[in-house]
């Protein structure tokens, strides 16, 4: 058990700093090439606290774990709503402007009613068995595609993107070098958390869809939650709402799109309690930022959130002890 423990925090390790080193190149690479801030606002910053799930579910899809690779996602997402924004807004009340939360959140309740919709063939169209299909991953990403579009076209010229730090031009190679690091980085990590995963699912007996709802979705919403906080702390809420939103957006539609692309994913009936929940958090996201012309998610609130987070893992752990 604790060799088993010790590479699953070797794995998040390797995994998060591989992202870092991959993102940073992608940054460089990108003002090489002379691509604009905005773009590379919308993409490299975007994509980067969103890496170290993309690169799990790949290697758990790739692997056959799909319980594991649905559980990372929807973990992650809850997690990110409930324990990411109500730490955050612990730290620091998040005061949000109405315009701003309806030009990005409906896309995120929408991401989670759609994935309710395709994850649920049984109550749907009447199968015997729920699946997100190989068709159903390229309707994720074809929506995906529609909301960067739509961030590109509306909510990065009225609002303004996430302050990013200059990047000076490199050399190719050091570049390419940088990159091939992180990557490596991602590739080695993810599958070290992905074996270490089902190994632990399988000593405690508990199924691998828990221990990635779990474990795995909290080892990869780490970057989410140290860029939020950090924001929260420097009284920037609209990036901590945001990475929050961006971040879970990214997660249906493009991690479980290319997830289900690679290989198909079974659903069971008990992931609807799962998808219930990812759902209610969104929908909790607008009541708690929506109301007036400006909302404030105090500490109250985000007391709230992380209440609902510690009922939901217990429910979630609590067969396996008692």
């Amino acid at each position: 058990m604790i060799v088993i423990l010790f590479l699953l925090m070797a794995g998040f390790v390797v995994l998060i700093k591989g992202a870092d080193i991959f993102v940073d190149g992608a940054a460089h690479l990108a003002r090489t090439l002379d691509v604009s801030p905005m773009i590379i606002g919308l993409t490299v910053v975007a994509f980067g606290t969103s890496v170290p799930e993309l690169f799990v579910n790949i290697a758990a899809s790739v692997g056959g774990d799909t319980d594991i690779a649905l559980g990372n996602v929807m973990g992650s997402n809850i997690a990110n709503g409930l324990l990411v924004l109500g730490i955050s807004a612990l730290i620091r009340p998040l005061q949000i402007f109405r315009k701003t939360v309806w030009q990005a959140i409906p896309f995120s309740l929408l991401a989670a009613i759609m994935l309710w919709v395709l994850a649920n063939d049984v109550f749907v169209d009447g199968s015997f068995f729920s699946i997100l299909s190989r068709s159903d991953g390229w309707v994720l990403l074809g929506f995906f595609t529609v909301f960067m579009a739509y961030s590109a076209a509306v909510i990065a010229p009225v609002d303004g993107l996430p302050p990013v730090d200059p990047v000076p031009p490199e050399k190719a190679a050091a570049v390419a070098l940088k990159m091939a690091f992180g990557f490596c980085g991602l590739l080695f990590g993810s599958r070290w958390i992905v074996d270490s995963a089902v190994a632990l699912a399988d000593r405690l007996g508990a199924p691998r869809v828990v221990v990635g709802l779990t474990v795995v979705a909290l080892g990869t919403s780490l970057p989410e939650l140290a860029t939020s906080v950090a924001a929260a702390r420097r009284g920037a809420a609209e990036i901590a709402v945001g990475n929050v939103v961006g971040a879970s957006i990214f997660n249906i539609l493009f991690v479980l799109g290319i997830s289900a692309v690679i290989r198909p994913l079974p659903v069971t009936p008990a992931a609807n309690v799962d998808l219930a929940v990812l759902t209610a958090t969104s929908v909790l996201l607008v009541v708690f930022l929506f109301a007036g012309q400006v909302r404030v998610m105090g500490r109250r609130e985000g007391g709230l959130a992380l209440f609902l987070y510690v009922l939901y893992t217990g429910y979630l752990v609590y067969p396996l002890f008692f």
